[in-house]
């Protein structure tokens, strides 16, 4: 087996990424399958309501009666089911942003871990001399995982500040 800390865990990363890739592809599959039923019922929905409409609209024979019925009812009707169906759309979406970004964090947590370590058996192997460069590097490989959390968790604070916004704007339409 060769000493190359590269190759020490490539099957296990490669497995490592092939299962995350398949749980992406899970979260993916179940958010396409949760927004088709939405908009399987959603067109249902309109379909029958539709039939219903004009089948009370062809009772109708005064023009004025007819305007006024489609401007009251027809069109604040559709109105609160748009913001219906984007609310379900929303939390859909919500739903599987939330899986991904679980996954994504657990996926940036063993990269890390796996970096650390690859650092850590590479300055353990450096030639004897080398523990000035070695200590250089390593404050600096620190110092660049630091500033690498910092930015993931502004990057966190701000989507969980649109998805909060975006929650807030949804509930008022309601």
């Amino acid at each position: 087996m060769s000493k190359n800390p590269f190759d020490l865990n490539a099957m296990a990363n490669q497995t490592k990424g092939m299962k995350a890739a398949q749980a992406v592809g899970q979260v993916a599959l179940s958010s396409a399958q949760e927004i088709a039923q939405l908009n399987q019922r959603a067109a249902q929905e309109l379909s029958s309501r539709m039939q219903a409409k004009v089948a009370e609209l062809m009772k109708t024979q005064d023009p004025k009666a007819v305007f006024d019925y489609v401007h009251a009812e027809v069109l604040q009707e559709a109105a609160k089911e748009v913001a219906e169906y984007q609310s379900q759309l929303f939390q859909a979406l919500a739903s599987g942003n939330k899986e991904l970004a679980k996954i994504a964090e657990a996926m940036i947590k063993e990269s890390q871990h796996d970096l650390i370590h690859f650092v850590n058996e590479a300055t353990q192997n450096s030639p004897a001399g080398a523990e000035p460069y070695t200590s250089i590097f390593k404050t600096s490989f620190n110092n660049a995982l630091e500033n690498f959390d910092l930015i993931r968790a502004a990057m966190t604070d701000s989507f969980s500040n649109f998805e909060k916004s975006s929650s807030a704007v949804r509930q008022k339409k309601k």
